[in-house]
């Protein structure tokens, strides 16, 4: 057990027999009452916000989380199958981790993952990625006043919005939490 001043934002509680992940933690001191801190939780099963106020000496139950780099392998089912490069050890990771980023996922790439006493809670694939553009429409000329897009599809199958001058055989760099172009690979 540890105090509620130890908290600090990205830790992992156990709070109600739910885990959740701190968001955003400020330690507040209105006018003539007590301090507290306030916390902004993300519930790691549901996704749902929560939000709570702990005393400065509220007891919480941090949850021992281990994350490493994994490499992803291939799909089997509703599961990833990832392998430790350390260990050579192999998990199934469920796809439901990755949210909509998965769309953007290629065999050979590192994932980040995080466990919880062997059970994966929380699982992301890098910030960016850089993906080769299979198919995308000719631009038009005469359409650029603005910043216009146009839809691509890349190798994962994926499709996103691209400037008018990316073309098909291009590489180009996407935020996989969005899912917007970022830039062009030379």
């Amino acid at each position: 057990m540890a105090k509620a001043s130890e908290i600090w934002t990205g830790s992992v509680l156990r709070i109600n027999g739910e885990l959740v992940s701190v968001e955003e933690y400020i330690h507040r001191t209105p006018g003539n009452l007590r301090a507290f801190y306030q916390a902004r939780m993300r519930n790691i099963k549901t996704g749902k916000i929560v939000e709570y106020r702990f005393r400065p000496d509220e007891e919480v139950t941090f949850a021992r989380v281990e994350t490493n780099d994994y490499q992803y392998l291939y799909e089997d089912g509703d599961y990833l199958v990832v392998m430790d490069n350390e260990t050579f050890e192999q998990h199934n990771i469920p796809k439901l981790l990755f949210g909509d980023s998965i769309k953007f996922l290629k065999e050979s790439m590192t994932l980040t993952v995080a466990f919880e006493s062997d059970e994966p809670i929380i699982a992301h694939l890098p910030k960016s990625v850089e993906l080769l553009v299979t198919y995308t429409e000719p631009a038009v000329k005469g359409d650029t006043a603005t910043s216009a897009l146009k839809q691509a599809t890349v190798e994962t199958g994926a499709e996103i919005r691209v400037p008018l001058f990316v073309n098909e055989g291009d590489k180009i760099k996407i935020d996989t939490r969005t899912g917007d172009y970022m830039e062009r690979v030379r």
